[in-house]
């Protein structure tokens, strides 16, 4: 206390006298900027003391000015601020902890200028008696350490005297916590003082007395508080005994005892978890989760310095055995030893390093993350001893320790997020490699070179390329220089280590060609290419200073998503193709050829990086002069593939097919000669001998043949353009069909033929080349067409046909309608997808076939458009729709939507490429338009957009080979309906009007009645369109009673009635509609139609008081007349007498009573003369009796219900000449009667 107040007079809360170096600036005339300093900070008081504003916003703004502040403050001001400040972090009540908490860092601010004014309060609240000291007091004090560490070492003992005393009132919680604060912060600020003595001020020889002030508390932390169950506070007590340990290590008498809690303590690090609860008054003096970390490194590195022996045999102890938490903290406080510049400690690590390979094998994800972190501490480290950098081995062992799971491809992995953690500290650790050391090109070159071509290693080649192209940089540097340097780094065991020029091109072409998520592996693959060309081959310089830059232009930019992997593996064969042709040494060609073999070994079956190998290969045979070679290695391959195993043979392909660019002749004939060899039965030997060996297993076989049949096609897709069109019909066609004979081999028949008519096609001007095979491959595939259920389609078929049919020779046209007969009769006949479903067994092979179908239905649409291109006239498009129309008729409503699907496809590829169709118009444009109408209204919504697409397409194609002029084609097919209808029929050619309406209404007897409207409105549109050429044309009158009769069926009473107001007399037009109707099925519906008029008629009838009744019964008498005339002309053209029959009660009573009736009024109109009957008959009848009509009417009714002899007997009574006479009419009624 007395040494506090020789430094401090003034201590407490009474009135500080002014600073002596105050005095003396009080005497001084006070500059005007200093003034305004002192006026700014004595307003921000004045604020807190009148409770003004925000507080805790107040005490940011102090802060802040304090934080510029030189000492300008008065003391007066200074005691009242501190004054201020107390009493807001003691107050035990109304003060939220953001203002004490802002109170507190304006004491820290505060202290920048008045250090012991702050001091002196703190040590005041902290001495007072009684109470252990607020939470806030704590932590201004730890605060005031962390911040002024030097000037704190004068308080140190009074400060842990004073918390001594009160050490036994702290339980648990945040006190516990804060006192841990200030005994961590404290012992830090002690360290530093030990390490900086000549910047303070303190005597030197106080050291002994710092640890024994510390020593006590850490005794009592050791002994009272390392039992906490909270991990928080474990976590506070762990930070402060460590940073008291390493205040103690530095003094022998307690080094001994705090040396036996290391590594008690480095267990209880590892164990504390990491707690992210957020405190509600929080400790800015603390970091959270990091335990005791950064402070045992430093104490395990002091000890070491003092005593090597037993921190040797101390870390020694927890890696041979031990828990896991104890061989991690020990692997932690190694690496810190590894930086150790002491010569005793450096010569104990190989022999600490030697027992750290029992550790390198556990299998725990946290020491095997210690053991890395080690290793990057050595290694970075910048130790030149080998030993040290013999560890780089198990980084990368670590690597290919955690790509355990591989996946298809060999080159990916799926890892659990440990293994992913440390898979990115391996590539983290090696990234990190300082190679510009001295002599690092002798330690780091045969280390690293070793792991480019192991495929386990690939993720690792990023930081791997960066390290080997640095090295090579400092090698061309320093020329010979490093020759000298640590001439024993690279023995001869190493040097058998390295890879192969062979093998580090080889892999390294894998690496940069395989599909990665981005580029960066490419990159970095084609970078270290270009640094290692020398090591490769000397021949490889020029070449790649232009090809790689290429390549990596390419990648420039390119993501998974944007990078198509199928171009960029091309580019890769033809960059290799490119580096071999500079390279004349044959031996050294065959070595890579036969490294490649070798690594096709070791890759997984079917991954990427195996089908990549086999294209890499057959591109390095291709350059390989030696052709003994060449053709021993493509018959190793013809032998030793199996071929039931799909990539193995399609790696057998690739391998012939890329072969046979530059050996077209030799791959040819080594192919033809295994497979003669094989169907005859025989097998051929390596050897160069002949073995019989029949073929027992008949998978085996037919995988044989595929995989010849694909070799065949894969070498004619390969083959020089120039060459194959010599051998492709005979040598390479017709091998394939030789050997596709048997079913099961369909799909390789398809393959193998698309990919040869491609091939073919390729070539570009074949000249006069015709493909005698064709007809016979064409009909091979139909046949297998036909014979095949719906269910088993092979897929790719009809691609192969279409391919096909573009080559020469042309099929006769009989030929092509019935190869689109047979393909359409394929897709367009399968069931519906509702039937499908229910004939597979599962839902994905539902989906499966559904998708097959599908594109098969796209395929079909293809062929079609290559048979509209190949064919010169407009029979095949004719074809195509004849084809088609059976189809567009179907009962069906699937088979419809699908052929809609078809023709539309037709119809928009003619539509696009006019040169189809101009100067050839549609022989069936009318019928086809018909079909189309049809279908507007189909049940199917899918189906009737089709129809209206077709037609406007169809549109549009007519108008363009009318004269060479578009007629409203601009306007199809998003104009309205309506004027689409005008459109099209004003298109359809007078002689093709018969077959439009021929099309259209049958179609309306099956329709339902919602699609009858639709349909007629065609037809009627039809006819206004085309009445002109139709009234010319005498081949359209019966269409026109066709229509006139569908009307009538389904709109009987508006027909008849329309044909009724026509009105007398009869022209022979009318005659012939009501006889069409009468001999049509609805005729005695009609008949009944018109007698129920007639009988209807007499009950319309007047008085005769009026004239306006008087015309009204006249106008009853003329429609009268009418109906009775269409009676008599359907009655005649009647072919059912038995209904007419069962007519006679209501028909014959009407005709008698009309016709008396009208005899009646005939004698009542003749004394009018001439013009009363021209009134009564309006001009219309030219008859003088009208009762004539009815009794014509009457006979032929009669005639054709009764027997021949009876109407012979009425005719020798002159029963009609009675009926005729008024004054014998009512004999000739009874004659009837009688």
């Amino acid at each position: 206390m007395r040494a506090l107040r020789a430094l401090c007079p003034c201590f407490g809360s009474q009135s500080r006298p002014a600073h002596p170096e105050d005095g003396g600036r009080a005497k001084k005339a006070v500059p005007e900027a200093v003034t305004t300093f002192v006026a700014s900070g004595a307003s921000l008081l004045k604020r807190l003391q009148d409770h003004e504003g925000d507080r805790v916003e107040t005490y940011r703004e102090l802060e802040s000015f304090l934080q510029g502040d030189d000492g300008s403050l008065q003391s007066g001001v200074v005691n009242r601020l501190i004054a201020e400040v107390s009493s807001d972090m003691r107050a035990a009540q109304g003060v939220t902890d953001d203002v004490k908490m802002a109170a507190s860092d304006v004491l820290v601010a505060l202290a920048r200028s008045r250090f012991h004014f702050v001091m002196s309060e703190l040590q005041s609240h902290l001495k007072a008696m009684g109470k252990v000291p607020d939470e806030i007091v704590l932590l201004t004090l730890g605060k005031m350490a962390r911040s002024y560490a030097l000037r704190c070492i004068p308080f140190v003992g009074m400060t842990l005297l004073a918390l001594r005393a009160m050490l036994s009132r702290v339980g648990s919680g945040r006190i516990l916590r804060a006192v841990c604060s200030v005994l961590e912060q404290w012992s830090k600020g002690v360290n530093t003082y030990f390490g900086s003595q000549e910047q303070c001020a303190f005597p030197r020889n106080g050291e002994a007395q710092l640890c024994e002030d510390i020593y006590p508390v850490f005794r009592y932390a050791l002994v009272n508080w390392l039992g906490c169950e909270e991990e928080e506070d474990k976590q506070a007590v762990l930070r402060a005994v460590a940073a008291m340990m390493e205040v103690l290590l530095r003094e022998e008498q307690h080094r001994e005892h705090a040396w036996e809690q290391l590594l008690w303590l480095l267990h209880q690090s590892q164990e504390v978890r990491d707690t992210s609860r957020v405190n509600k008054l929080p400790d800015v003096t603390k970091e959270p989760g990091l335990a005791p970390k950064a402070e045992l490194p430093r104490c395990i590195a002091l000890q070491a310095r003092i005593c090597p022996e037993e921190t040797g045999m101390f870390l020694h102890s927890p890696e041979s055995g031990g828990s896991k938490a104890g061989r991690v903290a020990a692997l932690g406080l190694l690496g810190a030893l590894a930086h150790s510049d002491a010569p005793a400690v450096r010569e104990k690590l190989p022999q600490v390093m030697e027992a750290m390979g029992s550790v390198c094998n556990d299998p725990s994800a946290q020491v095997r993350r210690a053991v890395l972190e080690f290793i990057r501490e050595l290694l970075s480290s910048g130790s030149q001893s080998c030993w040290a950098w013999d560890v780089v081995g198990h980084i990368f062992s670590e690597f290919s320790r955690t790509s355990g799971r591989l996946v298809a491809g060999g080159l990916f992995a799926w890892v659990t997020p440990e293994e992913g953690a440390l898979r990115a500290l391996c590539v983290d650790i090696l990234g990190s490699l300082d190679v510009s050391l001295r002599g690092m090109t002798k330690l780091l070159w045969p280390r690293l070179l070793q792991y480019v071509v192991p495929a386990q290693y690939s993720g690792m080649l990023i930081p791997l390329s960066h390290c080997l192209r640095a090295l090579v940089e400092r090698r061309e540097s320093a020329g010979c220089e490093e020759d000298e340097e640590e001439p024993d780094a690279v023995d001869s065991q190493e040097r058998a280590r390295l890879p192969a020029p062979q093998a580090l091109l080889a892999r390294l072409l894998v690496v940069a060609a395989a599909p990665h998520k981005s580029g960066e592996r490419a990159v970095a693959a084609l970078q270290l290419l270009q640094a290692l060309h020398g090591r490769i081959h000397r021949a490889l310089g020029v070449v790649w200073t232009t090809e790689i830059p290429l390549l990596l232009q390419y990648l420039e930019g390119k993501t998974k998503r944007s990078l198509d992997s199928a171009e960029w593996e091309h580019r890769v064969l033809k960059f290799l193709r490119a580096s071999l042709e500079p390279i004349e040494d044959r031996a050294w060609t065959m070595g890579l050829s036969q490294e490649l073999s070798q690594q096709l070994g070791s890759s997984a079956p079917g991954s990427w990086e195996k089908l990549f190998l086999y294209k890499a290969l057959g591109t390095v045979l291709a350059a390989c002069q030696d052709l003994r070679h060449v053709q021993g290695q493509v018959l190793r391959f013809l032998q030793e593939t199996n071929p039931v195993q799909l990539s193995e043979a399609q790696g057998m392909i690739s391998v012939v097919s890329h072969t046979a660019e530059s050996h077209f002749h030799l791959v040819l004939d080594t192919v033809t000669m295994f497979s003669t060899a094989f169907t005859r039965g025989w097998f051929y030997q390596t050897s160069m001998s002949w073995k019989v060996q029949r073929w027992q297993k008949m998978e085996s076989a037919q995988a044989i043949r595929a995989a010849l049949m694909r070799t065949y096609s894969g070498i004619a897709l390969r083959a020089p353009k120039e060459q194959l069109l010599t051998r492709v019909d005979k040598e390479i066609v017709g091998n394939i069909l030789r050997l596709s004979r048997a079913k099961q081999l369909k799909l390789a028949l398809v393959q193998s033929i698309t990919e040869v008519s491609c091939a073919i096609q390729a070539v570009g001007n074949c000249g006069s080349f015709e493909l005698s095979l064709k007809q016979e491959a064409t009909w091979t595939l139909l046949d297998w067409i036909k014979g095949e259920p719906w269910d088993s389609l092979v897929y790719g078929v009809f691609q192969a046909l279409e391919e096909l049919s573009k080559l020469r020779p042309p099929l006769r046209r009989e030929e092509n309608h019935k190869l689109l007969a047979v393909c359409c009769q394929t897709v367009l006949s399968c069931p519906s997808k509702e039937r499908m479903k229910k004939r597979r067994k599962t839902v994905r092979a539902a989906v499966n076939m559904q998708l097959l179908h599908r594109r098969c239905l796209e395929d079909l649409g293809h062929l079609l458009e290559t048979f509209l291109e190949a064919e010169v006239t407009s029979a095949c498009f004719d074809d195509v729709v004849h084809v088609l129309k059976g189809w567009l008729i179907s009962a069906k409503e699937w088979e419809r939507e699908r052929a809609l699907q078809v023709c539309t496809h037709v119809l928009g590829v003619c539509k696009e490429r006019f040169e189809l169709m101009r100067g050839r118009p549609c022989k069936r444009f009318g019928s086809l338009v018909g079909l189309l109408a049809t279908l507007t209204s189909d049940c199917l919504a899918t189906s009737c957009q089709r129809a209206w697409v077709c037609l406007g397409y169809l549109l549009q194609m007519q108008g363009e080979t009318e004269d060479g002029q578009t007629t409203r084609s601009d306007e199809a097919p998003d104009i309205p309906e309506a004027r689409t209808m005008e459109a099209v029929c004003k298109c359809i050619p007078p002689a093709q009007a018969t077959d439009f309406l021929t099309a259209v209404l049958p179609s309306l007897l099956h329709v339902t009645p919602t699609c009858v409207k639709p349909l007629w409105k065609w037809v009627f549109i039809f006819l206004v369109e085309c009445r002109k050429e139709i009234v010319q044309e005498s081949t359209h009158r019966p269409f026109l009673l066709w229509a006139v009769f569908l009307l009538a069926h389904f709109h009987q009473e508006p027909v008849i009635s329309s044909l009724l107001r026509k009105g007398l007399p009869m022209d022979s037009d009318m005659v012939e509609l009501w006889r069409s109707l009468g001999r049509s099925t609805i005729g005695i519906q009609v008949l009944r139609c018109l007698v129920e008029k007639l009988n209807r008629a007499r009950n319309n009838c007047l008085g005769t008081n009026s004239s306006a009744c008087e015309w009204h019964n006249h106008e009853t008498a003329l429609e009268t007349l009418m109906i009775t005339r269409a009676i008599s002309e359907v009655v005649l053209a009647l072919r059912s007498t038995e209904e007419l029959r069962q007519l006679l009660p209501h028909l014959l009573p009407s005709l008698l009573r009309w016709a008396s009736e009208t005899l009646g009024e005939e004698r009542l109109l003749s004394p009018l003369g001439e013009g009363g009957r021209q009134l009564f008959l309006k001009g219309q009848v030219l008859e003088e009796k009208p009762c004539r009509v009815f009794l014509m009417a009457l006979e032929l009714v009669l005639g054709k219900c009764m027997a021949e002899k009876w109407m012979r007997l009425l005719m020798n009574r002159a029963a009609w000449a009675l009926l005729e006479d008024p004054l014998t009419h009512s004999d000739g009624v009874r004659l009837l009667t009688r």
